[in-house]
């Protein structure tokens, strides 16, 4: 920028200065003056209340007795959103996209959620992966944008959401694991954010030792939960397991996350994880999907799973 640009440029911010009681709210960013209405910046300090949607373990193309039709519980899962009393401002999938990592069963996946209308963010499941152990084809659909194997960051509603990808180089007995790069692009990302913003984390594989025996844990995830002390409000949302377990570590809050093809067993009920059959007509009451609710910095996470099964009136 020239001399002169420079005089202008200032030239005009302070005219604009001229309008500092009329409501407004300036900032500079690289450089550049902007203004927000004292309305606009209190909403950001606080937040603007809005809710997102979590679905998990769509396993498109399975097909076995534990469900012999995956996509059409996943259609029932997509219909179940659009029947939400409030619109969801967008949907996370937390992994396990498809069965088999193949392009049909991406582009099955897409084309269904895409009849919600609504924008869906989605990190990678171990089954995600097994076309070459990088996730080439899901990133090519559903990596725009992302970092590494999959991780990104973005911000609604005053909230900062936070994707981890912890199945790119699993460990022994199939744990989790986040790596050096990423951890590091995690410690770059958080230091810009306020210890009074909420964070969310998504991930596949739990970043809470739930039950390492089946690799329901990540081995490095206590590098990544420190960086996380600071915040007064954490929320991890993960996938992976087919059911719903909750603990609380400090100010973190951990949630999984039922699968909308089929269950697995209780930590150590059987011999191994896996698809666990249950009777044909009970199968949708262990399948389903979460609807969580941001009311602002003030208050927690409104955390709401819902079924597949039929609602019955009263």
């Amino acid at each position: 920028m020239s001399t002169s640009e420079g005089r202008t440029d200032r030239r005009g911010f302070l005219r604009c200065m001229g309008w500092a009681g009329t409501g407004l709210v300036w900032t500079l960013a690289g450089g550049v003056p902007t203004a927000a209405s004292v309305e606009a910046a209190a909403a950001e300090r606080t937040g603007v209340p809005f809710s997102f949607v979590q679905i998990s373990d769509s396993h498109i193309g399975f097909a076995k007795p534990a469900n012999p039709d995956a996509r059409a519980t996943f259609r029932e899962a997509v219909a179940k959103i659009a029947a939400l009393p409030r619109k969801p401002a967008f949907i996370v999938h937390t992994g396990d996209v498809s069965q088999l990592s193949k392009d049909e069963e991406f582009d099955d996946a897409d084309q269904i959620l895409k009849e919600t209308g609504l924008p869906t963010f989605f990190i990678p499941g171990e089954h995600d992966m097994l076309d070459d152990g990088q996730g080439k084809a899901f990133l090519d659909r559903f990596g725009q944008g992302a970092k590494g194997a999959g991780w990104r960051s973005f911000d609604h509603g005053g909230v900062h959401f936070v994707a981890l990808v912890n199945v790119a180089n699993l460990k022994a007995g199939g744990l989790g694991s986040l790596g050096a790069e990423q951890l590091a692009w995690l410690k770059d990302d958080l230091a810009a954010q306020r210890s009074s913003t909420p964070i969310v984390v998504l991930a596949h594989i739990p970043l809470w030792s739930l039950y390492p025996a089946w690799g329901w844990g990540t081995d490095d995830a206590a590098q990544a939960l420190a960086m996380l002390t600071r915040f007064g409000s954490v929320t991890v949302l993960n996938g992976h397991i087919h059911q719903i377990q909750q603990t609380v570590e400090g100010r973190v809050t951990f949630q999984t996350a039922r699968s909308t093809a089929f269950p697995q067993p209780a930590p150590g009920a059987a011999a191994a994880p896996g698809p666990m059959l249950v009777p044909a007509d009970q199968l949708r009451t262990v399948l389903g999907l979460r609807e969580v609710g941001f009311a602002g910095r003030r208050h927690p996470l409104e955390i709401a799973d819902q079924t597949l099964a039929a609602q019955t009136g009263a």
